[in-house]
């Protein structure tokens, strides 16, 4: 490899897995009805690695990423542990855990004032409902879920006690991900550790919650996320039991529908298709209606950019681009579709509930 190659592998090595070279790796299928846009991520950090958990587009100019931290390049020879990254990988830092970037991947917002305060960044999403577009910050490793403004300037509402586990309503083992009603009452995934779905009014006061561990309906096995579809239905992620469970909103058991590969995040579109990003191993992203019927899925393992490699999170912007983000790969990336791409084939915005007249 020439000195030219090796500063420009120096460089996309930040963002995206050792061994992602050219768009000649890429075979034609890989993407489905997406192009890959190359090199999309620009470095938040300069030479180094990132762990990236979640990505949430509140528009194609401001997407936000959510990261473990930072590291040095790493060792191809070595198989690291994302649990344990920061004891295994090279100089990891807990920094840059929540930044912004426009839809060149260019970042815009770094919210380093609160690297301290955000441990485990798992999911970010804002509330389609609030009219303030407040900022939640799932955050997996302190035990707590975060309400922020949306400019980041102002932490306004805590759950959860800071690095204390517990299953009682006051506390989390290791929370995944959140979904709204409209009235701003909210759910979220509870979790690594426990296995239930818990309810909240719109000022965070407990209500209910539901599930259990175990692989019958109504139990999980790592509840991962959720999300809410038509007729106002709880879909939740229950990715070691290989499945999507669905349930009112109350926590009663509707049905059930198996995932060929462990799903990691579920998005309920308007056009009413539900899309399960599927990873650990492999990465897909396949099409079900509300059945839970299987339609097609796209996706290819590898390394190189576009390959879904261990999949976590992913989001759709208002121009319909699709980003993923891969906390193994180092990478999160955009995908755009492609010209002439059949629009039942490409993921849609979340599903959000028409409210008022």
């Amino acid at each position: 490899m020439n000195k030219r190659k090796s500063a420009a592998f120096a460089i996309l090595a930040c963002c995206i897995a050792i061994g992602a070279s050219g768009a000649d790796r890429i075979p034609a299928d890989a993407t489905g009805p997406y192009d890959n846009v190359p090199q999309w991520l620009k470095p938040v950090a300069a030479g180094r690695y990132i762990y990236p958990l979640t990505v949430f587009a509140q528009s194609p100019d401001r997407i936000f990423i959510g990261i473990g931290g930072t590291s040095l390049p790493l060792d191809p020879k070595i198989k690291y542990d994302g649990d344990s990254w920061r004891k295994e990988y090279p100089d990891a830092r807990a920094d840059h855990k929540v930044f912004v970037v426009d839809r060149n991947g260019k970042v815009v917002e770094d919210w380093a004032q609160w690297d301290q305060q955000i441990q485990w960044p798992h999911r970010i999403r804002i509330n389609p409902y609030d009219l303030e577009k407040h900022v939640w910050v799932i955050d997996r490793t302190s035990q707590q879920v975060l309400k922020f403004t949306n400019d980041g300037k102002k932490l306004v509402l805590t759950l959860g006690e800071r690095g204390v586990a517990g299953t009682d309503s006051k506390h989390f083992g290791r929370p995944t991900d959140i979904a709204w009603l409209p009235d701003g009452t909210f759910f979220i995934t509870d979790g690594y550790d426990n296995a239930r779905v818990m309810k909240f009014d719109k000022d965070g006061r407990f209500l209910l919650e539901w599930g259990s561990k175990g692989t019958g309906p109504g139990q999980f096995n790592l509840v991962h996320g959720l999300t809410i579809g038509p007729n106002r239905e709880v879909y939740v992620v229950d990715r070691d039991n290989k499945r999507i469970q669905i349930f009112d909103v109350n926590g009663k058991f509707l049905r059930q529908w198996p995932v060929n590969e462990r799903p990691t995040a579920v998005i309920v579109d308007a056009q009413q298709n539900a899309w399960v990003l599927e990873g650990n191993p492999g990465g897909k992203v396949g099409k079900h209606d509300l059945s839970g019927k299987y339609v097609h899925s796209w996706g290819t393992e590898g390394d190189f950019p576009g390959a879904m490699h261990a999949p976590h999170d992913m989001s759709v912007d208002t121009e319909g681009a699709l980003y993923v983000s891969y906390s193994p790969a180092h990478r999160v990336d955009k995908y755009v579709p492609k010209s002439g791409a059949d629009k039942p084939q490409l993921v849609g915005q979340r599903y959000v509930e028409k409210v008022g007249k």
